[in-house]
């Protein structure tokens, strides 16, 4: 994903200043060399309600795209957390040393989890993924010798959980690269360049008002770089705050 569509605050400045000027360029530029004929003016309108309602249709569905993966992801947390507590219970099925250890590591994991869903810096990444794929390699090392000193049911049902607990955390990668596509970003910002175009050349009179001017622009970056917060997991205002893995860390440290 680009960067500048990551960061809905730089995207929102910029897509003002690009939709300002198309605006201005059709209102003091395209109006002065090829002015719209009176007789056209229907036509013209036509052409540009048509233009706008299609542009307000992708905005609708891009919308409605980036609502269905923020609730994804809400959703995919709560099964994380519900994974790793399930499994924690379940630890208390093991007999031996091998109990505590992995609900030592579970704890360890969820705040990985945690640190996870709250940093911001993409460097840090790494090292967090790193550490997580370290203690998943331990956990799932511990239920394995687990199952195969004692292959029963009891110890099935705690390897069970644990591939939960590495699939619900597989699951939540995946939903978090799933993004709008660029091509379709780059598709709708072009049909708003236009928009804005058609919307400062269709102005009436021989002097425009500034207010008007800057209705459309301003509105437009505004949905755009909402559907961008919406979007961006990790660079807009409106993120998936892990509470359930936050009710979990306190229930566990009771």
């Amino acid at each position: 994903m680009h960067p500048l569509i990551a960061h809905p605050a730089i995207l929102f400045v910029v897509l003002l200043a690009l939709m300002g000027i198309a605006t201005a360029i059709g209102a003091l530029v395209m109006r002065r060399l090829h002015p719209l004929p009176a007789d056209n003016r229907d036509d013209f309108n036509l052409v540009q309600g048509a233009t706008l309602t299609l542009l307000a249709l992708l905005i609708g569905f891009t919308l409605s795209m980036a609502v269905g993966r923020y609730d994804q992801r809400k959703n995919l947390e709560e099964e994380e957390a519900n994974a790793i507590g399930t499994e924690y219970l379940r630890a208390d099925l093991v007999e031996g040393p091998e109990a505590a250890r992995i609900k030592t590591l579970l704890v360890q994991y969820l705040d990985q989890r945690i640190i996870y869903y709250r940093t911001r810096d993409s460097d840090a990444l790494q090292e967090i993924a790193a550490a997580t794929a370290r203690i998943e390699d331990a956990m799932w090392a511990t239920v394995r010798g687990v199952a195969r000193d004692k292959p029963n049911p009891i110890t099935a049902l705690v390897v069970a959980g644990m591939n939960d607990v590495i699939n619900s955390q597989g699951y939540t990668e995946a939903a978090w690269l799933n993004r709008i596509p660029l091509a379709a970003w780059c598709l709708m910002i072009a049909i708003a360049f236009f928009s804005n175009l058609m919307q400062g050349y269709g102005m009436r009179g021989p002097r425009v008002k500034l207010t008007l001017l800057f209705v459309l622009p301003l509105t437009v970056s505004l949905s755009l770089a909402l559907i961008s917060d919406i979007d961006s997991p990790r660079g807009g205002l409106i993120r998936v705050a892990p509470q359930n893995l936050y009710n979990l860390e306190a229930a566990l440290k009771r």
